[in-house]
Parts: C-alpha cells; structure tokens; sequence
C-alpha cells in the first residue's frame, strides 16, 4: 500500500507509486511547453511544479530525505517518457538527480539543510576549481561549465582538488589527487551567460564562478566514496556515472522515441509531394519502422536488463564490480547511438515537414544530436570496454 508524503509547502506524493507512470501523467504539459522552454533557455514555472508536484526531482534522493531510491532501470524508463516531450526537460531532471545522489554521503544535518525544501534542487557542472583547507571548512576558487538547470537550482556544486594548508595538493590512497564536491547556495554564485548552442537550449547549461567563498566542512561532499557513503542501501552501491550515464542514455532515447512516434503518425496519412502512393503504403517505410522500433525497443530491454542485474549484484554482495560497470557503460552506450541512428532515420524520411520550426522534428533533431556529443556518448567508450573484456585496465575517468 502507497502512503501519502506530506512535505511543507507542496502536495502530497504517492510514496509506492510508479514513478514512470507520474512521469506520463505530465508528459502532456512538458511538450506543450517545450517551444517556451527552448525559447526561454529554461523550464517554464508550470513544468516545474509538475516536476516538483511529482516529486521527480527526487526519485535519487534517499528515503531518509523524503526521496525514493529508486531502482536504477526505473530511472532510465522515466527519462524516456519525460525527454519523448522534451530533451532538455529530461536533461534537466536527470543532471538534478545525480547530483542529488550526492546526499547519501553527507552528514544528516547538511543534507536536510539542502534538501529539506521539498523545491529543493542541486545543480553543477564540469571542470576542477580549488578548494583550501581552513579552520572549519574551505576557500572555494575555480570555473565550471554546463551547469544544466542553474536557473531552477537552489544549491550549485564545484568539483574541487584540496589544498592543504602547507600548500601541498590532497591525494587519495592510490597516489591521485583527492576531489570533493563543493556545495553553496545559488545566490552565492557568480554566473556567465554564454550558453548559445544548437541543441538542449532549454537547459541553459551555462558557467559558473565561485569567488573565494568560505565552504563549511559538513558541505564538501567525497562522492562515491565506500569510506563516506552513510546510506547502506544497494542503490548507493552504483557511482554517480552510473547513473548519469542510464538517465542520459534515457534522454537520449526519449527524444528519438518522439521523432519515431511523430513520423509514424505522419506517415499514416501523408503522400510525399510528387508520389503517387500514401507514405503508409511504401514498403521502405514500412521496413523502416520496423527496424527502429526494433534498435529502440532492444536496446532499451538490454540497459534495463544490464541495470537489474547490477542492482541484484549489489543487493546480493554488497557491491557491484568492474564487470557490471563495463556492462552499464556498454549498454548505455550502446543506447545513445542507436537512438540517434533512429531519430536521423526519421527525420531524413520526414522529407521538407522536418525542417520545419515549431514542428515536431527539426528541434529534436538538434537535441539528439546535442545529447549525443555529450561525455555519456563518446565512442571511445567502447574501446575502454573492450580493453576490460580483453583483460586490460579501462583507462578512462567516465568508466
């Protein structure tokens, strides 16, 4: 039985609801929106409290902190339904919740403090600023990119390298330099608006500078750490990659899942300009329906199928392995590129109806491509999973 969470200031939640299914229940909303969303570099105030509403921004978060922990594969599939209605809506949510994983290795106190707004939302980005060790806490320099949904964030991270106070750099056991995640509030943050690309607009993935700021101890987070993780739950047993790298293999699905489904409807009743035939009639559409609908679905199946036995890996050792990343990684992959050969597929057959603004392809077709050049996307991923198949070392960071 589903119980109702009641948080300050927002409607109750279905504790034990699927969180796929909520994710459909707004769908409608999201793409009637997503014109504004791109033209605004931002989610418009109605999609967000339908993502609030649902709690979708908190599916990663722990129980503890009124969040769900859901199952890896769960996390995928809704990102499918949200990005079908709009890519950088998927985006968005997926950057928010693996960030937000970084709440199972915070002492209580600081994670309630940055989640306990049930608005609550956690942004950052990429690069390596610097963090120095002083009495209680740090002094934060440094400039990150794409920091996707800062507009709607109410907390922003720094990945930082640790100065010792005799100037020294901080290194782990294993020889490299140890990095924890910085965390301040939003209005503390200097941002620099140069967000100007082709695709996933919406996301207005900009810079950010933090300038010198005084960082308390409780606030900078060694994520993916066995040594700090306080929440022994398997979920927590997977990396932040791991999950960045399912919800994004999702996003990336879900936009060509809304490029499929759009030309099938279109297909059904138009007859491309001088052809004779219905569009529905040519037996190359028809074989090519059938073969995307096959690299969605199978692909799909396969992460799915990859993440539950991950999950079960951790649930039932403790742990997950080398093996069970190369996996992940491999299938999500494996998903983005499939995913952006269907959309391409479509939109070549779509003919002069794709090029059209405001129409159902020409902005999915920007954000597949944006999506896909994203670091979860890169080929070379393949090569670090055949390096572990072969019996070598993966030597890549994202692995």
């Amino acid at each position: 039985m589903s119980a109702a969470l009641e948080m300050d200031g927002a409607p109750p939640v279905r504790v034990g609801t699927d969180p796929v299914a909520r994710a459909r229940a707004i769908a409608a909303r999201i793409e009637a929106d997503a014109p504004r969303i791109e033209a605004g570099k931002a989610l418009t105030p109605e999609v967000l409290d339908a993502l609030h509403g649902t709690a979708l921004f908190r599916t990663l978060l722990p129980r503890a902190y009124h969040g769900e922990e859901v199952r890896p594969a769960t996390f995928f599939r809704l990102h499918e339904v949200i990005a079908a209605a709009d890519g950088s809506t998927g985006w968005c949510l997926c950057q928010a919740s693996g960030c937000s994983f970084a709440s199972a290795y915070m002492a209580p106190e600081a994670a309630w403090e940055v989640w306990g707004d049930p608005r609550a939302v956690l942004a950052w980005g990429f690069g390596t600023g610097t963090a120095r060790v002083v009495p209680g806490g740090y002094r934060v320099s440094g400039t990150w990119g794409f920091a996707s949904g800062n507009r709607h964030a109410s907390w922003i991270g720094g990945h930082c390298r640790i100065i010792e106070p005799d100037g020294s750099v901080r290194r782990g056991p294993d020889g490299r330099e140890a990095e924890r995640t910085m965390l301040v509030r939003r209005e503390a943050v200097r941002f620099h608006d140069v967000w100007n690309v082709v695709g996933l607009r919406g996301t207005n993935s900009d810079t950010y500078s933090f300038d010198d700021l005084f960082v308390p101890d409780a606030f900078g987070v060694c994520r993916d750490s066995d040594a700090e993780r306080r929440i022994d739950v398997p979920l927590y047993k997977f990396t932040t990659t791991n999950l960045y790298a399912a919800g994004f293999a999702g996003v990336s699905m879900g936009i060509a899942r809304g490029m499929l489904d759009a030309f099938t409807a279109m297909a059904k009743t138009k007859t491309a300009a001088a052809m004779t035939r219905p569009m529905r009639e040519s037996e190359v559409i028809q074989n090519g329906i059938a073969q995307c609908e096959a690299k969605l679905r199978s692909a799909g199946a396969w992460l799915v199928e990859v993440l539950e036995e991950a999950f079960e890996v951790a649930r039932s050792r403790g742990h997950i392995t080398m093996d069970e990343r190369a996996m992940i990684r491999l299938a999500t992959t494996s998903a983005i590129h499939r995913a952006k050969e269907v959309a391409e597929w479509a939109y070549h057959e779509a003919g002069a109806s794709a090029i059209m603004l405001g129409g159902p392809f020409e902005r999915r077709m920007r954000d597949i491509h944006a999506s896909a050049q994203q670091v979860q996307g890169r080929s070379a991923h393949l090569e670090m999973c055949g390096q572990h198949f072969l019996g070598m070392n993966p030597s890549g960071r994202f692995f």
